[in-house]
């Protein structure tokens, strides 16, 4: 499997903007978490994102085709937060996320402390991070009757 990652420009924000919709679609419309949903944000939040010095946005790429994204959001020295990851729901399941994980520790591989929430109810999420190293932090944020936040942190030794 031939995953790399592109960082993203202003240029591909409205690839973005389509790929996050698709993305998580299936989660809104599962959940009804109209207020926080990455599938309701408007494309200027993502130009936005694309324009913080202290982001760094990438498109995720298998085999040369757009699938997906990721953005990485530096905390604080060595600190960074994953906000969001995703991938479009045909290319999900292939191991296209755990690699990307992968790809992002090695390139920022000064940081020693990576955190990301996701949703509680999506058992395949939490599984797959706690796989990667990510623990729960015990926070935890309800955003209605359906659906809650829980927040994980992964800790990388210094030498």
């Amino acid at each position: 499997m031939n995953i790399s990652l592109y960082k993203a420009e202003l240029k591909d924000a409205e690839l973005i903007h389509v790929m996050k919709i698709k993305s998580f679609m299936p989660l809104l419309a599962k959940y009804q978490d109209f207020e926080t949903s990455p599938a309701n944000e408007p494309i200027e939040k993502i130009i936005a994102e694309i324009k913080q010095p202290y982001t760094n946005y990438y498109i995720i790429k298998k085999d040369g085709i757009s699938v997906g994204g990721i953005r990485i959001v530096k905390m604080d020295n060595k600190h960074n937060r994953v906000s969001p990851v995703y991938v479009l729901p045909e290319y999900q399941g292939k191991g296209i996320a755990q690699k990307v994980f992968q790809m992002v520790e090695q390139i920022y591989c000064d940081v020693h402390v990576w955190e990301l929430d996701t949703i509680l109810q999506e058992q395949g999420n939490c599984y797959l991070y706690e796989k990667l190293g990510y623990e729960r932090t015990g926070k935890t944020e309800i955003i209605n009757s359906k659906m809650t936040l829980v927040y994980y942190e992964k800790h990388f030794l210094q030498i």
